[in-house]
């Protein structure tokens, strides 16, 4: 192997355990890793730069300015207390709502934000309920990572696949994805119910005390609203024309930001642009750099190779392999970095003599988002609930997520074999 081709692994390896074990934020280690594979030689500047998928990053930085202007609305608050009051005020029966409304948003805002809206309204909810938060934020994790798999936009790893793979559109991935997903969810209700039924009893008094409120107080902003609505809805549409409109999803996103940037006036501009994750947004830049260097080097063809050798090629057993591997993978490594790395390595496989591609991405998507749900560290959306509700004093032990996710993972990836095989392979 040439030396170059050690210097990329080495440095790969060390950046990814730094990343796993959160010591530093990762954002910094991973910019670090991008800049030692320039700075090594080990990829010129315009080469890294080349490797930057800026389609990723416009994508999730005009969603990012949408949902952050229509946040300031009060619309996700709305719509978590008009849930828990069609709930009669029943733990439960919330418990499911709220749930399902971060699958679904999930889907079509990206589970990072989904969470990051719905978890001060979970703990505002259970606070005057007096339960556990523990139950809500658990499931909701779940069902976040569950309903991003949906869609092209629901997901980091769908985000970057459908990036790379020009060819999978918006509604490719609704039709190959949603089936799934809904089926996942469907099974994991009754779980969710038999799990935390008894954690979360509550009496009739602080019942009432739901039904009291009066969810039309929290929009803030009704012409604000109506205008966001309207963005957002010529915004998803767009996702679905983006190929026959020849516009790639970041164009589509970065116009719907920048139409609702101007019908609201330069004074939400500000606003707009400091909400935007910037510490992702750069976090995506490093890995990106950083997984460069595997490429260049010729490290990614050897493993597409090893991996076909494994499998003689067959396109069943080489899906599962990456459906298994992705999902175990994603469970303890944060699947963004790891996709990062998978993609490349298929579309090496597709020079190799791999015909048919396309059950491999779905295989990967799957068992990237879905296996987010096997750890603590499994996903972005995980890590933020966790961060969120240490601050609240309900933190989230490693172990005490691992005992209810990990199983609910393997069931999913166990459902997504058959469905993988039944629909692609057969």
């Amino acid at each position: 192997m040439e030396q170059q081709a050690i210097w990329a692994i080495g440095i790969f390896l060390v950046i990814y355990a730094l990343i796993i074990s959160e010591k530093i934020h990762r954002t910094i280690i991973a910019m670090i890793g991008g800049l030692l594979m320039v700075g090594l030689g080990i990829v010129d500047q315009e080469t890294a730069l080349h490797h930057i998928d800026f389609n990723t990053l416009g994508l999730l930085i005009g969603m990012m300015i949408i949902v952050s202007i229509t946040a300031d609305t009060g619309l996700f608050k709305y719509i978590a207390v008009w849930a828990a009051k069609k709930s009669k005020g029943n733990p439960v029966s919330i418990l499911i709502a709220l749930a399902l409304i971060t699958a679904v948003a999930s889907a079509f805002l990206d589970n990072v934000t989904t969470v990051l809206l719905m978890v001060p309204v979970t703990f505002s909810i259970t606070r005057q309920l007096r339960v556990p938060p523990l139950p809500f934020l658990l499931t909701q994790i779940i069902a976040s990572n569950v309903g991003g798999t949906a869609t092209l936009i629901g997901d980091p790893p769908n985000i970057m696949i459908g990036s790379a793979v020009k060819e999978l559109t918006f509604l490719d991935f609704i039709i190959n994805l949603a089936p799934i997903a809904v089926i996942v969810l469907i099974v994991y209700i009754p779980i969710f119910i038999l799990l935390f039924r008894k954690q979360i009893q509550t009496t009739p008094a602080l019942t009432k005390s739901i039904m009291d409120m009066d969810e039309k107080e929290l929009i803030t902003d009704s012409k604000l609203l109506r205008k966001c609505l309207a963005v957002l809805g010529l915004t998803i549409v767009g996702f679905f024309l983006h190929q026959t409109l020849h516009l790639e999803s970041a164009t589509v996103a970065l116009a719907g930001a920048f139409l609702l940037l101007l019908l609201t006036g330069e004074h939400m501009m500000e606003t707009a642009f400091t909400k935007v994750e910037w510490t992702t947004i750069f976090f995506f830049v490093g890995l990106f750099v950083l997984v460069s260097g595997l490429v260049e080097t010729g490290v990614i063809a050897k493993l597409a190779a090893q991996a076909i050798e494994l499998t003689n090629g067959d396109p069943v057993a080489t899906s599962l392999l990456i459906l298994w591997l992705s999902a175990i993978a994603s469970a303890f490594l944060d699947n963004i970095p790891f996709v990062a790395t998978m993609i490349p390595m298929i579309q090496e496989m597709g020079n190799m003599g791999v015909s048919d591609l396309e059950p491999l991405w779905w295989s990967l998507a799957l068992g990237a988002c879905l296996g987010g749900n096997g750890s603590l560290i499994g996903a972005s959306a995980n890590l933020i609930v966790a961060g969120m509700a240490g601050k609240e004093g309900h933190p989230i032990k490693f172990m005490q997520y691992l005992k209810y996710g990990f199983p609910l993972m393997i069931l999913s990836i166990v459902i997504s074999s058959f469905y993988v095989y039944f629909r692609y392979l057969m």
